[in-house]
């Protein structure tokens, strides 16, 4: 980092801002460096360049973490974009304030960007700043449509950005050429690059938006791109390849070709729930709409977990049974309220009804002595608990927090088992609020490719605070019980994970999609989703796809 120098507030109190230009990549936010992280992690001023960095902030710092204030460095008030010169002035006069400043450039900072003369512009003023590359679309666009930009054949490149005055005589061989700016002209371009001498069959791919969702590539040639890319209805931003190396894309094509690729999947859990599910939908190319069904609030009369709680810091219970995540988070809350920590499990065996729970408890710093070795669940759970033996067993009770509308299966298989249970109810599940309109008219409208329900509890909530999924859109559960609950409220099932497991269900459900797809590829049809389907060929309910 250049050294800057001090200032001094009207308080007398000197200070020294400073600028890190950061480049955030061509639009995948998984793109960003480790350093580009750090340095929002800990910015207290971010002066964006287009309205996709809000989100992109707020991705990084965290939906309940405050800050960074947040300054538009790209467009004026009048929502023209700003010259370099404006631009200068407006990371300058932040970072004047004395403080860390990020200013998040699009793609690279030092390529195709506003950074030098912003740079500049800070040594100018004597302000300190460093340099954080990001991934340029020059060459991650391509990479993500699947054509490699140099091979062994092919070993020289030329970056155009495309305006009145490119003499197109100078690129009349075989190199290869990635063209900026160059949707509106292609049609002008590309008989230029034939007058020059180029070959009118050269390949030629056109991708928008790329290393988004919504990517999509137009292959073409020379003398065919200007008519291909108008019924494609491409648009900027879009990169533009010209060379043999496009021919490389019907091998390597791997965003476009995932098994979800651009399926927009109704996720219907809270943010803090949906968070595995959800990485792993976009791991397969989908966009996850997370839409709260239920909301998880403490119980109405709390002297019942007050006293279980009491009761297991003077050693009542041989066993705690957490049948949920949401049980371990709200003994542990009850526990902070208390300032009681994990040193109260001393001597206290612990069951924990599923992998994700363990982990739960895990994350606690406390190990569950019983996960079940077969079905996760409360009947999986009794398969594998002992028991009661008076020799062994000190103590005969059982802790069992839980949610107030868990069933009874449990605490009567534990007393069949010899054990008695405090059947504590710990916190309270309510339907949540209805989402906004234009989510329920999507659900019932067929917008949406699929929905992953996750307990049969999820059904029946999206269904009464939202409607039910239209008949074309692809259903996918948990398992069998979530599956019986999908069907009495008239939904067909397409998908059933093989384990209650989320991951293991996103996984059946990419399973489906790839198998959707090849069966389209095979039939020599276009690869569509299933909301991409007209009206009168979406299918009714209880019919097979």
């Amino acid at each position: 980092m250049t050294r800057g120098k001090t200032t001094t507030t009207g308080s007398g109190t000197t200070t020294r801002g400073r600028v890190s230009f950061v480049g955030s990549g061509p639009g995948d936010p998984g793109l960003l460096t480790v350093r580009a992280v750090d340095l929002l992690t800990e910015a207290d001023v971010v002066v964006t360049e287009v309205p996709e960095h809000t989100d992109l902030v707020r991705a990084v710092r965290g939906a309940t973490e405050a800050g960074p204030e947040l300054v538009d460095g790209g467009f004026g008030e009048d929502g023209q974009p700003l010259t370099h010169a404006a631009r200068a002035k407006v990371v300058v006069k932040q970072a004047k304030r004395g403080l860390r400043v990020v200013r998040l450039m699009a793609g690279d900072p030092f390529l195709y960007a506003s950074g030098p003369e912003e740079a500049q512009a800070c040594v100018k003023a004597g302000i300190a700043f460093e340099i954080v590359p990001g991934v340029s679309s020059v060459s991650a666009v391509p990479a993500y449509a699947g054509i490699p930009l140099t091979t062994k054949d092919h070993r020289e490149v030329a970056v155009v950005t495309c305006g009145d005055k490119v003499d197109w005589a100078q690129y009349a061989d075989r190199r290869t050429l990635v063209l900026l700016s160059a949707v509106g002209q292609i049609g002008d371009i590309a008989a230029a690059l034939v007058a020059a001498g180029r070959a009118p069959e050269t390949p030629v791919a056109m991708t928008r938006v790329g290393t988004t969702t919504e990517q999509a590539t137009v292959t073409s040639t020379l003398e065919r791109i200007a008519v291909d890319a108008r019924a494609a209805r491409m648009a900027p931003p879009a990169v533009t390849v010209v060379g043999d190396v496009v021919g490389l894309r019907d091998a390597l094509s791997w965003f476009e070709t995932k098994p979800l690729f651009g399926w927009r999947v109704l996720v219907p859990r809270t943010k803090e729930q949906a968070g595995t599910l959800s990485q792993r939908l976009r791991g397969y190319g989908a966009v996850p709409d997370e839409v709260p069904t239920i909301s998880v609030e403490p119980p109405r009369n709390p002297q019942q977990m007050d006293k279980a709680v009491r009761g297991l810091v003077e050693g009542r219970y041989e066993w705690i049974a957490f049948t949920s995540v949401n049980a371990v988070k709200a003994v542990r809350e009850k526990f902070e309220e208390y300032g009681l920590d994990a040193r109260a499990f001393s001597g206290l065996k612990i069951a924990a009804v599923g992998d994700k729970t363990a982990q739960a408890i895990a994350q606690w710093g406390l190990r569950a002595d019983l996960v079940p070795s077969g079905e996760q669940s409360a009947a999986g759970l009794l398969e594998d608990w002992p028991e009661y033996d008076e020799l062994l067993d000190p103590i005969n009770r059982v802790f069992l927090p839980r949610a107030d509308i868990a069933t009874e299966n449990l605490v009567a298989g534990l007393v069949d088992l010899g054990w008695e249970c405090d059947d504590v109810t710990a916190y309270r599940t309510v339907r949540a609020a209805p989402p906004p309109a234009p989510t329920r008219d999507a659900i019932k409208t067929g917008k949406f490719d699929a929905v992953v329900f996750t307990s049969s509890s999820t059904v029946r909530n999206l269904v009464g605070i939202a409607g039910k999924p239209h008949p074309s859109t692809v259903i996918a559960v948990i398992g069998p019980a979530t599956a019986k609950t999908a069907e009495e409220h008239g939904l067909r099932v397409d998908v059933m994970s093989p384990k209650p497991d989320v991951e293991v269900l996103v996984d059946a459900l990419a399973d489906f999609g790839a198998a959707r797809r090849l069966a389209m590829v095979e039939a020599g049809q276009p690869v569509t989703r299933p909301s991409d389907r007209k009206p009168s060929a979406r299918r009714k309910a209880g019919t097979s796809r």
